[in-house]
């Protein structure tokens, strides 16, 4: 389990991370941009970043299965140790390709490979769950335009293992008639809920007595599944210190809703009267696991209002979730935001500020998306630098935010010359 924090520990601050860029190791195993990768991370370390993400590809397996070539990821941690960084490894067993922000293609690997991890650097591992890495169904795929936002997404329950799972399940609940397949009614990848039978407001078949029975079902084969990786995930790592996380998708279109069909589509049982996420806080909970959420620095009124999206109630259940299962909360922004107003909402997000009752608690950890060109752009530079400042002062900051922010202008200025290196990237 996860050790209690002290009070003297509370309000601490959060420390922040920075992902990668998806080809930091290329498709020949070395470090790409190797000159500016240097001058970056030395950057990120000088402006008080904690450390930073990495994904681990199925490259390291390339050459056939059960042979390793560690070399890029060993040099990249290696030159992160110089900079006394600290890693977050992320075991990306998905495709990369067809998830927004995916800047390159890589195929999935085996997932025994974890077991050659280096432990001396790397201080958390996120166990990739599914696509995207996130604990969820591939629900909505963009791929080829299979989906686009805001649509409901599909329920995934169709091959021959999904439906002989369906089909005991059923037997066992006394309705064999239940099981033959999932619902039928319940539209397309692109539907909005009202045009479904499934999912509409009114007389739903999500409420009726069958619906509670095959989303019972589905959402619990997701939980089984989270509850298997992360139990493998657990011997291997026992014995060392690294922390283990769990991606958890933002799923926030259509929050307003009745049915939530979008997250209900995704695997979380999760509706206007039933409370899904916590179920898998106490399924992390058990195994000592971070709950990693996004859409952190989204907020509900940039959204398309008439997708009824709700990023910011959202994020309240979940923080209210993992506090109800005592498990910790990191964070991470959904898309690449640069500016102030972004800032601000993670800042207000990560001091776990819930109707107004601060309390003492704070996010374990964020992780900003992502380490880029933009990134180190002079204004958005000092932004950043301003931004990681704050988060690591905490909520009980003495000191006011333009003394703060004096300091990162004074700071950009005096490491513009290390910064114009990083312009290679």
């Amino acid at each position: 389990m996860y050790r209690e924090v002290s009070a003297k520990e509370k309000g601490r601050g959060v420390p922040v991370y920075v992902m990668m860029p998806l080809d930091s190791v290329t498709m020949g195993n070395t470090v790409n941009r190797r000159k500016a990768m240097n001058a970056s991370l030395q950057a990120l370390k000088s402006a008080g970043v904690e450390g930073i993400m990495v994904d681990v590809w199925g490259l390291v397996e390339r050459d056939a299965p059960g042979v390793y070539n560690w070399g890029g990821y060993t040099e990249l941690l290696e030159m992160a140790k110089r900079h006394e960084l600290k890693v977050q490894a992320v075991m990306s067993f998905h495709r990369c390709g067809g998830n927004v922000g995916d800047s390159c293609t890589v195929v999935v690997m085996d997932v025994e490979y974890t077991r050659q991890c280096l432990f001396n650097v790397v201080m958390e591992i996120q166990v990739g769950m599914g696509p995207a890495g996130e604990l969820r169904y591939p629900s909505y795929p963009e791929q080829n335009g299979t989906w686009k936002f805001p649509g409901i997404g599909a329920f995934q329950c169709y091959d021959k293992y999904m439906l002989s799972s369906l089909k005991a399940a059923a037997e066992a609940a006394g309705k064999p008639e239940w099981g033959s397949t999932g619902p039928t009614d319940a539209g397309h990848y692109n539907n909005w809920p009202e045009d479904t039978q499934f999912f509409r407001k009114e007389n739903g078949g999500w409420t009726s007595p069958y619906g509670e029975f095959f989303l019972n079902w589905y959402s619990q084969m997701l939980l089984d599944h989270g509850e298997r990786i992360l139990s493998s995930a657990k011997a291997i790592f026992e014995n060392t210190s690294v922390k283990i996380s769990v991606k958890v998708a933002g799923i926030h279109w259509h929050y307003g809703t009745r049915s939530h069909a979008p997250e209900l589509t995704a695997g979380y049982y999760n509706t206007r009267f039933r409370d899904g996420y916590l179920p898998i806080a106490q399924m992390l909970g058990r195994h000592g696991a971070i709950f990693n959420f996004t859409c952190i620095e989204m907020r509900d009124h940039e959204q398309p209002q008439d997708a009824l999206c709700a990023p910011e109630k959202l994020v309240r259940q979940v923080a209210l979730a993992t506090q109800g299962a005592k498990v910790p909360l990191a964070g991470e922004n959904a898309l690449p935001r640069y500016d102030e107003y972004a800032h601000e909402q993670i800042l207000q997000a990560a001091s776990l500020n819930i109707d107004g009752n601060s309390g003492d608690g704070e996010m374990c950890a964020f992780t900003y998306l992502r380490m880029s060109p933009h990134l180190f752009q002079e204004d958005n530079w000092r932004r950043f630098v301003a931004f990681v400042k704050k988060m690591k002062e905490g909520k009980n900051a003495e000191r006011c935010r333009e003394q703060v922010e004096r300091e990162a202008e004074h700071f950009v200025h005096m490491t513009q010359p290390l910064v114009q290196q990083v312009q290679w990237l």
